[in-house]
């Protein structure tokens, strides 16, 4: 009895041997197959090309809306539903802004005052508010054939309403509760859409889409705004950080940031500043601007190598040539004109060709050779 007990025990014992080394195989053949497919991954991912994806993708110029000519005119609610989606938005600025108590206005997708104009205004007061940069719709106005926008609060600081409170003083002089604070305010502007009768039905994104030649909705932070407003070569160069002769300062800025050096410098008669980037033993880059364009760039290598770059790299539409083209594609086919007939426009003389000639002298008059009872008298 008792061997058949003990022989009992043995085989339990055995079989549950048994058991935990087939748990220990089947764990053991587990873990080899999972780490098979972990390097087998490894593999196929190191032996694929690696893709980078851009972090800020390029944003398409919304079409504007072509207006019915019998188009209705904007609802008391649609009026409503435009103030509530615009005011308090955070926009991106495609275009310069002049400091002062007139903004743009925008019709048929041209800003005004542009080119020329606009550059004396910003040369005169300064610039409000500059291409990529955050602007605030502060205030919206619908009235006739306007949309009015306050950006950063308008040109003007509007009163709170305890500003207007006055009080009688001696002689019944009004005096203000509040302290005379000045009105102006540089950091805002504003932005006007004109519409040729009447303002239409819109939608919030048609107005967005006629509002995208001044302000971007689309653009994630400022650098993508202000990419978006400068041609292609140029916003490659930024993107790499690279300076291109013929670029302005906003565009180094850009590329480089800030200097940490700069000197200014006089060649002759022309005053010319330089900015530095790069400390030695590194590369140091020389970019010498006049104005506010890039003339030059000179690199000194680490081996001690000097290259300059003076050829014109980008060249960038002036504001002058902008509206030469837009008052030439202006002018109707069959303007008047003082050239003759079969006469070449481009070789026709121009005013400021013309040698300015003195009139003519008007002839002295002879005096008679009889004389008159007037020299008569004053002879005697």
């Amino acid at each position: 009895m008792y061997p058949a007990l003990v022989f009992g025990d043995i085989m339990t014992a055995v079989g549950w041997s048994m058991e935990r080394l087939c748990g220990f195989a089947f764990l053991a053949a587990a873990s080899l197959l999972i780490s098979s497919a972990l390097v087998c991954g490894q593999t196929t991912d190191a032996a694929k090309p690696q893709t980078t994806t851009s972090t800020a993708p390029d944003y398409q110029a919304p079409l504007a809306p072509s207006i019915p000519p019998g188009a209705p005119h904007m609802s008391k609610q649609t009026r409503f539903e435009i103030i509530r989606d615009f005011e308090t938005q955070l926009v991106y600025s495609r275009t310069t802004f002049p400091m002062g108590s007139k903004g743009l206005k925008l019709q048929n997708g041209t800003t005004t005052p542009n080119g020329q104009a606009l550059q004396q205004l910003i040369a005169l007061w300064g610039p409000s508010i500059k291409p990529g940069d955050p602007a605030h719709i502060s205030y919206v106005r619908i009235k006739d054939n306007v949309i009015h926008f306050d950006l950063n609060g308008g040109p003007i600081k509007r009163k709170k309403w305890y500003q207007h409170i006055e009080i009688s003083g001696t002689g019944g002089t009004p005096v203000p509760l509040s302290k005379d604070e000045s009105t102006d305010n540089p950091h805002g502007s504003y932005l006007e859409v004109y519409f040729d009768k009447y303002v239409p039905e819109l939608s919030p994104a048609q107005l967005r889409a006629i509002l995208y030649p001044a302000l971007d909705f689309n653009a994630k932070n400022r650098e993508q705004a202000y990419l978006d407003t400068v041609p292609p070569k140029v916003k490659e160069a930024i993107q790499a950080h690279r300076v291109l002769v013929g670029m302005s300062t906003e565009m180094v800025l850009h590329a480089k940031g800030k200097p940490p050096k700069k000197v200014r410098e006089k060649d002759g008669d022309v005053e010319y500043e330089e900015w530095i980037y790069g400390d030695p033993p590194a590369d140091v880059d020389f970019v010498r601007i006049i104005g506010d364009e890039v003339v030059q760039i000179e690199t000194m290598k680490v081996g001690g190598e000097k290259i300059v770059r003076t050829d014109k790299e980008v060249i960038l539409p002036k504001p002058e040539d902008t509206e030469a083209k837009k008052e030439e594609q202006d002018r109707p086919a069959n303007a008047p004109s003082l050239r003759r007939p079969g006469e070449d426009p481009e070789n026709a003389p121009k005013p400021s060709d013309r040698i300015d000639q003195a009139p003519p002298a008007a002839p002295q008059s002879t005096p008679p050779s009889d004389p008159g009872p007037g020299e008569m008298v004053g002879r005697r």
